[in-house]
């Protein structure tokens, strides 16, 4: 009997819990249709894109700096994906998107929501209100900004920081800089419960009604001026602006303006939220002002200095692309094409200034992100177009006002000018407390060697110890000139009375970046054109006073005395 009763039990347990499980599955596929499938695999897709950007900022970044500092360069990018992007799943986006957490009448300066910490009150099928997609798409792809947004300011202080202290000024610069930017700009009451939620602005700057689509103010005036905060708190590197220092490879550096490009696609296109109209309208504008702002800014190099660069180039489409991401979701294409024109230009102005204004932005960080997301920012009101598709749910194209409005300029201009504010204040701050209290700075010795190998232990290009001391046999000589510059030829130093291994160890040491270079080594280098063992040549200069120079500068260095000839 006993067998019989606990049968009938367990089958009432088992229709109870297929029952229950029944209904939950019902629940689960009426919240999972909510879910818009082309909306999702869209923002799927844009999340991919813009984590594309951030190898191609490291190879952006990574070709223009010297050939000792490329692997430290592309490491303080690419270490971003891991602090950042463990730092935002964390808490960031519980903070940048969270309901209002300090608010005022003017609007909400920052947020918070317990159920996004590690999103671990959120289901996989729960949609953002006010859009088709899930919060895990949602939360995946504003992450993605917050990784590339404070990689962007590396390009400021290339080639002299410190990776530890870079990686505490990551953590700290995310929490008190961009996510309240970015809650001011682009929170919305998705959390309120009511049925229009997710349409009207709680973040500051949003219920100002300040214009930024894809991140002008959020991701590039903070980023650019946070950088020039850097700059000016942080030392120049050594020898700067005396010494010119290359790019080790524009084939990185194009390489990466073309994944950038590429992934900025998904950067604006997907910052609507949504596939359709909006999206397309963005893709076009991005596309217009990137090819614009490459063409002006190659064409003003061009008529400017005589020659046009990759590095002009690869740099103008960069320019183009950050200025048109506040407007690219409210212009039309030739307004893109207008501001990347614009861009250009500005951009290419304010990096040429830099040598005479003479403050250190390594990369152009500021330049081209603080400069040209400023001016974008301020465009966007000269330009913007009103459509009534910008609420993801709609998706139906038409034109309800065109054209900017002094009203929108102003506020465009204000919420620019406060974006650049906070983020350069704050900035300033951080960059002095960590510096006082880890060294943000690497030290003279180590800047000189690289940081490649003293901050990581690697290099970016490992040619072989011998391949960098040993001396090339028989280098190839430049032809000739028909006219030699300043009406001088060419001639011969003969240094005999030392080895030749010994010369070229010293001359080697005497051409590394020092803050103040021997007297002797001003005079003599700027003529030298090859050095074959014991043999100087020479171009140009009194050839009496280069001789006695020469000699001298290697008397000091190997502490005995040599016989300098000159041959013609």
């Amino acid at each position: 009997m006993r067998y019989y009763s606990f049968r009938i039990l367990a089958g009432f347990s088992l229709f109870l819990t297929t029952a229950s499980i029944g209904c939950a599955n019902d629940t689960t596929v009426k919240l999972a249709e909510k879910i818009d499938r082309g909306d999702s695999a869209w923002i799927m897709v844009s999340t991919a894109l813009v984590l594309l950007m951030v190898p191609g900022l490291a190879l952006f970044y990574g070709g223009m700096v010297r050939r000792k500092n490329v692997l430290a360069t592309m490491m303080q990018s690419m270490v971003a994906l891991a602090i950042v992007g463990v730092y935002w799943i964390a808490i960031g986006y519980a903070l940048a998107f969270g309901q209002p957490l300090i608010e005022t009448s003017a609007g909400s300066f920052l947020g918070f929501r317990a159920e996004l910490v590690f999103l671990a009150g959120v289901q996989p099928y729960d949609v953002l209100p006010g859009t088709g997609i899930p919060v895990y798409l949602h939360m995946l792809y504003q992450g993605m900004f917050a990784i590339i947004t404070p990689a962007l300011i590396s390009g400021a202080v290339a080639e002299r920081i410190r990776f530890k202290p870079y990686c505490i000024f990551l953590i700290l610069w995310i929490t008190l800089v961009y996510c309240p930017l970015a809650h001011c700009v682009w929170a919305l009451d998705w959390w309120t419960g009511l049925p229009d939620a997710g349409t009207n602005a709680v973040g500051f700057l949003g219920k100002m009604e300040a214009l930024d689509f894809a991140g002008g103010t959020v991701v590039h005036i903070a980023a650019g001026f946070s950088g020039l905060a850097a700059i000016l708190i942080l030392r120049k590197r050594i020898g700067y602006p005396e010494h010119a220092m290359h790019p080790n490879s524009m084939v990185l550096t194009l390489t990466g303006a073309g994944l950038l490009w590429f992934g900025w696609f998904g950067f604006n296109g997907g910052s609507g939220l949504a596939s359709g109209a909006l999206a397309t309208s963005a893709f076009a504008a991005t596309q217009s002002a990137a090819a614009a702002a490459a063409l002006s800014w190659m064409l003003v190099e061009w008529w400017h200095r005589g020659k046009p660069t990759a590095l002009g180039l690869a740099t103008g489409l960069v320019a183009g692309l950050v200025a048109v991401t506040p407007a690219s979701g409210f212009v039309y294409p030739w307004g893109g094409f207008v501001i990347g024109l614009i861009s250009g230009v500005v951009c290419y102005v304010s990096v040429s200034l830099k040598p005479f204004i003479k403050y250190d932005d390594s990369l152009d960080a500021f330049g081209v992100h603080g400069v040209g997301g400023f001016l974008g920012a301020v465009l966007t009101g000269v330009f913007c177009v009103e459509w009534d598709f910008l609420s993801p749910t709609v998706g139906k194209p038409g034109l309800l006002a065109s054209g900017g409005s002094p009203r929108q300029l102003g506020i465009q201009l204000l919420a620019a000018a406060l974006s650049a504010v906070f983020a350069f204040a704050l900035s300033l701050v951080l960059v002095k407390l960590i510096d006082t209290a880890f060294g943000f700075m690497a030290d003279l010795e180590e800047e000189i060697e690289g940081l490649d190998r003293l901050e990581h232990g690697e290099t970016g290009f490992d040619f072989g110890y011998g391949y960098e001391v040993a001396t090339i046999a028989n280098p190839a000589e430049p032809r000739p000139a028909i006219v030699p510059p300043n009406g001088f030829g060419r001639f011969h130093v003969v240094v005999e009375g030392a080895n030749n291994g010994d010369l070229i160890h010293a001359w080697s040491e005497m051409c590394k970046p020092t803050p103040e270079p021997e007297p002797e080594f001003k005079e003599v280098y700027p003529f030298v054109t090859t050095v074959q063992g014991n043999r100087f040549q020479f171009r140009g200069g009194d050839k009496n006073l280069l001789r006695a120079s020469l000699q001298k500068l290697f008397e000091k260095s190997l502490k005995r005395p040599l016989r300098v000839k000159i041959e013609a």
